[in-house]
């Protein structure tokens, strides 16, 4: 059996999400490198102490995540911190952010489709071409309707704000989302995302815009799903799984 190297699936990933695509401030990449084949791939949102032990106990070797595991400059490693324990275990990072977010079949995407959107486009998002996501509802619908949706298919609890009007084009951006006025101006009747400010969304509810916030995990997580999907079907003999540990740092009351 031939084997994977670290390498082969960072080109793999670097195919699905260009790091071009990333924003200045981003961190993507190999982030993590350690020596050796590749033993398994465990594919996550977030890099946590229970995503590397469960990695460590499927004696897998790297984690592919959407969130870089280093983003704010490292001062000093303690032998608790996730990076520390990744190196001691000998486990590679390879984490794709604004790119995936970007990128053809990424997070947007995904989440268009799990809404059913159809005639999906890309339009501007804070003066980045690629990341907002655009399409019609099969059918018009309220927006306690879209919001029940949004829940039933992301299994997240949902906020909304209410419209003036019956749904027909919805935009979706990811994660964080305060981008009122990009949506307007796609000619949205609504917008999906993740996290919305108070004040924008008093903007929203002023212009006519509906607006469901579903949560920053809630919008993002099912990428790791997709991942699974795309690294199992490029290398069959090596075992991929989505970390079984992911889950919303938000309890709900």
């Amino acid at each position: 059996m031939q084997q994977v190297s670290v390498q082969d699936v960072l080109r793999l990933l670097e195919q699905l999400a260009p790091p071009a695509l990333a924003e200045g401030w981003d961190n993507v990449g190999l982030l993590v490198e350690s020596e050796g084949p590749v033993t398994g791939i465990l594919t996550v949102l977030d890099i946590t102490d229970a995503a590397v032990e469960e990695a460590i106990a499927r004696g897998y070797n790297l984690i592919a995540a959407h969130h870089p595991v280093i983003f704010r400059p490292v001062k000093s490693l303690h032998y608790n911190n996730v990076i520390y324990k990744m190196a001691q275990a000998g486990i590679s990072a390879i984490c794709m952010h604004t790119n995936l977010d970007c990128a053809a079949g990424g997070t947007g995407d995904t989440l268009a489709a799990l809404l059913g959107l159809q005639n999906v486009q890309t339009y501007a998002v804070d003066g980045d071409e690629n990341l907002g996501r655009i399409g019609t509802l099969l059918q018009p619908m309220s927006m306690p309707q879209l919001a029940a949706l949004c829940r039933d298919v992301l299994h997240t609890p949902v906020r909304y704000v209410e419209n003036s009007r019956a749904v027909s084009r919805v935009a979706v951006v990811t994660g964080s989302g305060d981008y009122i006025e990009d949506a307007l101006a796609a000619g949205a009747d609504a917008l999906v995302t993740g996290e919305v400010g108070y004040h924008k969304a008093m903007d929203a509810a002023a212009a006519g815009l509906g607006v469901v916030e579903a949560g920053h995990f809630g919008t993002e997580a099912p990428i790791a799903a997709v991942l699974k999907e795309k690294l199992a079907a490029a290398f069959p003999a090596l075992p991929v799984r989505v970390s079984e540990t992911m889950k919303d740092v938000f309890r709900t009351l």
